[in-house]
């Protein structure tokens, strides 16, 4: 059984390991990766941000975050999904949740950067809405797309 969770310090380990193992796989792990994965408790939950957890059978199978920036903007960051999971739309109902807080916290605009060798990943944000931003600089050497979703 499938089940999104809102964050708690015992799924730390969880939320680090499940993104290292996505970013591993198609890049490195970049400064800021380690920042926000090392202590997600500082780095997002206690700045504003929020942190859901998909559970498979009670066992953590994905993660995504809702990150408030020091500007005011939000971005829809850290969705991981372990590759044995993927496809069972897990990332779509994590992406949901996170939209769907943005909306109670009547956020107007949500942003991400992702990479153009995601296409599944790019497909899925179109689908909910999210929209190309073009002419923008990231803090990732691997950011090569950024999409806004105005609420």
């Amino acid at each position: 059984m499938l089940k999104i969770v809102d964050y708690e310090s015992k799924y730390a380990t969880a939320f680090h390991d499940l993104n290292k193992e996505w970013i591993e796989t198609y890049f490195e792990m970049e400064l800021q990766d380690f920042k926000s994965l090392q202590n997600p408790d500082e780095s997002i939950i206690n700045t504003g941000g929020f942190i859901y957890i998909a559970l498979f059978n009670a066992v953590p199978v994905g993660a995504c975050a809702l990150v408030k920036h020091n500007d005011g903007q939000y971005e829809l960051s850290k969705m991981a999904v372990t590759p044995k999971m993927q496809g069972q739309k897990i990332g779509q109902l994590l992406a949901e949740k996170i939209i769907q807080k943005a909306a109670e916290l009547k956020i107007k605009k949500l942003y991400l950067i992702t990479n153009s060798i995601l296409k599944p990943a790019i497909a899925l944000y179109e689908k909910l809405g999210f929209k190309h931003v073009l002419n923008f600089t990231s803090t990732y050497k691997r950011g090569d797309v950024k999409m806004e979703l105005t609420l």
